[in-house]
């Protein structure tokens, strides 16, 4: 099961959508997005943030998925 962003802390919008079960907080730290769990996160959580976030790059670290700022042409 996932939660409604409204369930999530977050200082910033929620997007519309659900986050991973894990999920305790997300935030932005200037252009990235940070979404912390309450335990490690899994494969399936990675693949559904990428999901959320077309084109940009996603890490997993264990309990932090990051979304990357997008990459900015020059």
């Amino acid at each position: 099961m996932s939660h409604a962003p409204r369930q999530i802390r977050t200082p910033q919008p929620a997007f519309d959508g659900e986050w991973p079960d894990r999920t305790q907080d997300v935030s932005n730290v200037g252009d990235a997005c940070v979404v912390h769990g309450s335990g490690d996160f899994d494969l399936a959580d990675l693949i559904a943030v990428r999901g959320r976030f077309p084109g940009r790059h996603v890490t997993l670290d264990g309990d932090v998925i990051t979304v990357w700022p997008p990459v900015r042409q020059q």
